[in-house]
């Protein structure tokens, strides 16, 4: 599905204002944070975490949510592998979209397949994706359970779900590694941050 190239006869317009220049005046770089890891880990919480902290300090910043981006853009797949391919693809051009608007895109997906990660990574450019693998063992997300999916998901009446039916390939080089069983959202929130900080994206 990614591969199928329709549009023809168009051309690249390149615009007069840079990300270079919206990043002076922001006073920060602008880059794509992606959350990953199984249903229930605490992705999207995390996430908005984070997202509040950037905020108040001035940053310009958006969450793009696995599930409320299924309720407009990726309303039309599924999840199937096909389907979970196409997902990601369209949020990491998305997301690529917002950086070059000088904002910290963060991104709340399971994304299960690293190939589909690296995709988005190479979307996004060198030095402008940061993976933050949102470490959680299945019987604790299992015990969270927040949207009741686990459930439904051992009593197979959810396909194709992911952590039970169907893979969760964890990352072999996450920029960030958060054990949200371990750390506390607060802990896990200023991990994330203080590799920002390190790496010279925020002050």
């Amino acid at each position: 599905m990614a591969d199928k190239v329709k549009a023809t006869n168009i051309t690249w317009h390149h615009a007069d204002i840079t990300k270079d220049d919206r990043e002076k005046q922001n006073g920060h770089k602008a880059v794509v944070i992606w959350f990953t890891g199984l249903s229930g880990s605490g992705k999207s919480t995390l996430a908005h975490a984070v997202e509040n902290a950037l905020f108040d300090a001035g940053c310009r910043t958006f969450v793009l949510d696995g599930d409320n981006i299924r309720h407009g853009l990726n309303k039309d797949l599924g999840f199937s592998p096909e389907d979970r391919e196409e997902n990601i693809r369209r949020i990491g051009e998305v997301a690529h979209l917002f950086t070059q608007a000088g904002v910290i895109a963060m991104t709340a997906f399971i994304s299960p397949y690293r190939a589909d990660r690296d995709k988005a990574r190479a979307i996004a450019g060198e030095g402008n994706f940061f993976e933050v693998y949102v470490k959680c063992a299945l019987d604790v997300c299992e015990q969270r359970d927040p949207k009741g999916l686990y459930k439904k998901a051992r009593a197979g009446q959810i396909p194709e779900f992911t952590g039970i039916s169907a893979p969760y390939e964890e990352p072999d080089n996450a920029e960030i590694v958060v054990d949200t069983g371990v750390h506390s959202l607060e802990e896990s929130a200023e991990l994330v941050l203080g590799v920002l900080r390190d790496r010279g994206i925020i002050q």
